[in-house]
């Protein structure tokens, strides 16, 4: 009866969320002015959210570099967003081929895919709008996220892309209600965070659910892997090639960024949420807490 029941709150949440889908969605080609110009001298992140922000480094820049160091920071955290999106549908589309169509839970899967579809084409438009390169993942992760959709299964699938996108929904929020942040990048996160909250509630409770069912041993496999993944998110976010676009050494610049107390802080800031939900589904453990450390999502 219990199964029966699972089933039945399953298909409940997935109907909501489809409705909602329906009458909430956006068309960033549409709902996005991208010939409006750029506000000059207005950042594209807050700055005490940059890498550097508080580092000896910081107080060598001008107003100018500042600025431009937001706007590399902001094209690799998007384009990094965009990769992200693109694992999460490899491994939706992985979960539906073994779904039944007909079922409320499976369509919203393809629904989440298509906004998933949408929103890195818009991640995409900024990156070029601004004028930056779209950076990704350091190359080592970049090969790695083609083992991802195999490696990753069950919870820890769910886990590994709800780190991503709650850690992302935490700095675009700051972003979006931020008025000295430029009005492009406050709209693209205005989209992209009222729309994820959707997804988002469909992972929980695909978490939750799948966690209910684990033994002890497949219970440390995924904080395991949850945990790596989730520190592999967090060190990706900036990529060290940004900094040779203010004239800084990226590799030496990246180390500094890497042991700001400023930007752990950060990190930590932007993972409250998410942790929280994560030890209440059992998945912060010895396994996996020296990544968790490591990502400075524990602290």
């Amino acid at each position: 009866m219990r199964g029966v029941s699972q089933v039945k709150d399953r298909e409940k949440t997935a109907d909501r969320l489809l409705k909602s889908s329906a009458k909430n969605s956006y068309d960033p080609e549409v709902d996005i002015d991208w010939d409006a110009p750029l506000v000059d001298g207005a950042p594209y992140i807050p700055l005490h959210r940059s890498s550097l922000y508080g580092t000896q480094l910081w107080e060598q820049l001008d107003h100018e570099r500042r600025v431009e160091l937001t706007k590399h920071e902001f094209a690799s955290v998007a384009s990094n967003g965009l990769w992200f999106e693109v694992l999460l549908m490899q491994m939706l589309l992985k979960q539906f081929y073994n779904s039944d169509p007909r079922t409320s839970h499976a369509q919203y899967a393809l629904t989440e895919i298509a906004d998933e579809c949408r929103h890195s084409t818009m991640f995409a438009k900024a990156v070029d709008r601004v004028g930056a390169p779209a950076y990704g993942p350091v190359p080592l992760l970049h090969f790695g996220g083609r083992l991802l959709p195999t490696v990753l299964k069950g919870p820890s699938a769910f886990a590994s892309i709800l780190v991503a996108e709650e850690v992302l929904d935490r700095f675009q929020r700051d972003q979006m209600n931020d008025e000295t942040v430029q009005p492009l990048v406050r709209m693209v996160n205005r989209i992209h965070v009222l729309e994820e909250a959707r997804h988002v509630t469909y992972a929980r409770e695909e978490v939750l659910r799948l966690m209910s069912k684990c033994s002890p041993a497949e219970r440390a496999y995924h904080q395991y892997w949850t945990a790596l993944v989730s520190f592999c998110i967090c060190y990706s976010l900036v990529n060290p090639r940004l900094y040779a676009a203010v004239g800084l050494s990226p590799k030496q610049t990246h180390k500094i960024a890497w042991n700001n107390p400023n930007w752990q802080n950060t990190l930590t800031w932007g993972g409250e949420k998410i942790m929280g939900f994560l030890d209440e589904a059992g998945l912060i453990g010895k396994p996996g807490m020296f990544w968790w450390k490591k990502a400075y999502l524990i602290r």
